[in-house]
């Protein structure tokens, strides 16, 4: 048993294609030409040619109204258009959800919340697994429905913990795993082995730019606004790609408590606001940074 929302739609029926590629022109009309052979009606599409970069990425949101078709097939019939485009491109049928293995430590407010999101319709994902280096919320996990596992972790035991991790996300079959207040670093290894298929929420400004032009590092990075932080794990600690920020304005009047209840508030809708984006397909991770159809 494990905690899901209804499918998006029925299997064959709708899709999100994302594409990226050199711009040039005549990219959307090739594409929609492809997408017009396959009976595919375009619900809502989404572009961005980056200057800095030179690269033009698209998203799509697809209807078939006629016999289901597969995303695979819908990928074959792009082939020869994304070989001349030198394209990056991908279908996703969103009758598929994603499944985010969610872990947790000791604070159980941004884990509270997915799970809440998730149960009433609210957020599109299936958590098939809790895992956590304590016992604290195992009760919470088995209210909703959810396999709880304790996986304690010391710094002698780091890499049995991580092989057990590895096992989990397998045995479930998890393509992501959500770090929902996880206090224990991961290793690099273990980093580079799920590129962006690991979102972490961080209860504060990042990145913290030092140095000469703090701007350009800022452009260079993608940062969105001032406040709690999701973001992709990388090995580099609290320095992965940005997928969503959050603020809210504070002063004196506040005490720590009142600081700490607002800081909880915004890692929670800042994650969960990540893990859509990223269920729907809406993010493109491009190095350090992210673009983010919305």
């Amino acid at each position: 048993m494990h905690l899901q929302t209804p499918p998006a739609s029925v299997p064959g029926r709708e899709f999100v294609l994302t594409v990226s590629c050199p711009d040039r022109v005549g990219i959307v009309h090739a594409v929609s030409g492809v997408m017009l052979e396959q009976g595919l009606t375009i619900v809502d599409a989404q572009q961005f040619g980056d200057a800095s970069s030179g690269e033009f990425h698209l998203r799509m949101h697809l209807a078939r109204e006629g016999a289901p078709v597969t995303a695979a097939e819908i990928e074959a019939a792009l082939a020869g258009v994304a070989h001349d485009f030198g394209m990056t491109a991908a279908v996703h049928d969103l009758a598929v959800p994603r499944r985010v293995l969610l872990m947790v430590s000791q604070q159980g407010h941004v884990l509270n919340d997915v799970l809440f999101r998730v149960g009433n319709g609210g957020l599109p994902i299936e958590v098939p697994a809790i895992v956590s280096n304590h016992e604290d919320f195992r009760a919470l996990a088995e209210w909703h429905g959810v396999p709880f596992h304790h996986v304690p972790v010391t710094r002698e035991t780091k890499p049995e913990a991580e092989a057990e991790l590895r096992r989990l996300v397998e045995t479930y079959d998890a393509d992501t795993i959500g770090l929902a207040r996880y206090m224990q670093i991961l290793s690099p290894q273990l980093c580079a082995d799920f590129p962006g298929r690991i979102i972490n929420i961080h209860h504060s400004l990042l990145p913290s730019f030092k140095g000469a032009k703090p701007y350009t590092q800022a452009h260079d990075r993608g940062v969105k606004v001032i406040g709690a932080t999701a973001h992709y794990v990388t090995a580099d600690l609290d320095e992965g790609p940005i997928i969503e920020q959050d603020f809210r304005r504070v002063d004196h009047r506040m005490s720590p408590a009142e600081l700490a209840r607002v800081g909880q508030e915004l890692e929670a809708m800042a994650f969960a606001r990540a893990l859509r984006w990223h269920a729907e397909h809406r993010v493109v991770l491009r190095g350090r940074r992210t673009i983010v159809f919305q």
